[in-house]
């Protein structure tokens, strides 16, 4: 196929859980409509074969994209379909973004059988999570609980609560949403009240950047206001070094042209306060966003985060 022509026929790669599927075969269905052939290539990451210990000690969140990434530079898939919040924030050599899609709900979920919110839960009560982000967050709101690590994909954590192992869980409303899971939502936390990661709810679609017929076939794809929002996100988080081993927490809205961006860092040990900073700017290209970005990162570091 030449870089000039149309990309008629497109394999995904994507990992197998059930959310992973349904976010492959949601771009599917719209690349379809548009008279590609597309199947998809499911495959088992790294990320999702490691549950006992936590992702910021067996190597990040890249693990759930890199066999994705071989399967496409291997030739057995054009395209990869990620939660843009697992996705780091420097791609390796030779891959690219071609488009981050209409974000979802970016905000957290409480997820509890017998408790109506954060607020409800008695001292002492478990809660699951394997966000570093989110430990500090909930800390901050309930220093009197005790957060023990979960992981796995949605169904898991799900069941594992199901299970008695913990009185409330904290996800992604974005997961539980595309599942049609919502009735599972006991409270929905408020960005002022528990911030989101760098690109919660956006889905982004990851070429090699020679591929310039996937390029243009991606293109109507992209939702631009979504995209300047977790790019500036993603910006505060790449200039604080930003991986899953460090709680920092960034949320973008657009109104317009005008940028809001909000960010707060904790310290995983528990031994400082939770740093909180913000900036806003009128924003209309990535590099405008990226240097909103770095400002509020810069802001960040001289209030205390590192």
């Amino acid at each position: 196929m030449s870089a000039a022509s149309p990309a008629t026929s497109i394999t995904i790669a994507t990992r197998e859980s059930r959310l992973a599927l349904w976010q492959a075969g949601h771009v599917k269905a719209l690349l379809e409509t548009r008279g590609h052939r597309v199947t998809l290539l499911g495959m088992t990451t790294r990320g999702d074969q490691i549950l006992d210990r936590s992702l910021s000690k067996v190597g990040g969140k890249g693990l759930f994209v890199k066999e994705l990434e071989v399967a496409m530079s291997e030739g057995r898939a054009d395209l990869a379909v990620h939660s843009l919040k697992d996705v780091p924030m420097e791609l390796p050599e030779g891959f690219a973004l071609a488009c981050v899609m209409e974000r979802e709900d970016p905000r957290d979920a409480f997820v509890s059988n017998n408790h109506a919110s954060l607020a409800a839960l008695p001292q002492g009560a478990k809660v699951g999570t394997s966000s570093l982000r989110r430990v500090v967050l909930l800390r901050a709101l309930r220093p009197d609980l005790v957060i023990e690590p979960l992981r796995g994909n949605l169904d898991t954590r799900l069941r594992k609560l199901d299970e008695g192992q913990y009185d409330a869980i904290v996800l992604a409303a974005a997961g539980l949403k595309r599942l049609g899971l919502s009735g599972r939502i006991r409270e929905i936390f408020e960005p002022e009240v528990m911030l989101p990661a760098a690109g919660q709810g956006a889905l982004a679609l990851e070429v090699g950047e020679h591929r310039a017929d996937l390029l243009a076939a991606l293109a109507p794809l992209a939702h631009q206001e979504s995209w300047l929002c977790v790019h500036a996100e993603r910006a505060v988080s790449r200039a604080m070094g930003g991986s899953c081993s460090m709680p920092l927490a960034v949320h973008a809205t657009l109104d317009g042209q005008y940028m809001r961006l909000h960010c707060a860092w904790g310290d995983a040990e528990g031994d400082a306060p939770l740093v909180r900073e913000q900036g806003a700017a009128n924003v209309t290209t990535l590099d405008q966003a990226a240097a909103l970005g770095a400002e509020v990162a810069a802001r960040l570091r001289a209030a205390g985060a590192h």
